[in-house]
């Protein structure tokens, strides 16, 4: 048997199962993790539990600690930063000429890195722009292409809204339809 917690990185997320190193973690506490994409926030939504070895993949990746008020003043911060990263990059992006659409903008926890997602009909040469809002910012910068569900997931549709704002954006974007 497994000892693990569940934790979700965003709103209606997927749940991923952590090693919670003997500490004790109860579900909506938040959680510092060592993830595949390096140290992040999230959300513990399943506390302590143990789980047959072959319900989880090994190794599992472990909790560095229960989120304190300084972290969560860090999350708070890059919250506000993702605010202005997204305006700064709409921006670049009518700068540049390109022909995409921004969708979100992610700070990791540490601030190392910012992930940019956007939308597009075709490939998208961004190798300007990436280098731009590495002038920008000081820091490593990635854009990825997501598809119209994704954009969907992100923007919180869910069950038939998902539909809907999945043809609002076939059919000429959701801002378009926005009165």
């Amino acid at each position: 048997m497994t000892e693990i917690i569940g934790v979700r990185f965003k709103s209606g997320g997927k749940q991923y199962y952590f090693d919670p190193q003997g500490v004790q973690v109860q579900a909506g506490q938040g959680v510092i993790i060592d993830t595949s994409r390096g140290v992040e926030y999230g959300e513990c939504v399943q506390s302590n539990t143990m789980v047959e070895d072959e319900a989880v993949v090994q190794p599992l990746r472990p909790l560095i600690r229960v989120a304190t008020d300084k972290d969560l003043e860090t999350v708070r911060h890059n919250r506000e930063k993702e605010k202005r990263a997204f305006q700064i990059c709409q921006e670049k992006i009518l700068a540049h000429g390109l022909d995409m659409k921004l969708v979100d903008v992610e700070y990791n926890f540490d601030g190392n890195k910012i992930l940019f997602f956007f939308t597009s009909e075709g490939r998208v040469d961004f190798r300007a722009l990436v280098k731009d809002l590495a002038s920008v910012f000081h820091t490593r910068i990635e854009l990825r292409q997501i598809g119209v569900r994704d954009e969907a997931k992100m923007l919180g549709g869910a069950g038939h809204l998902r539909k809907t704002l999945l043809l609002l954006h076939l059919f000429g974007g959701i801002s378009a339809c926005v009165h």
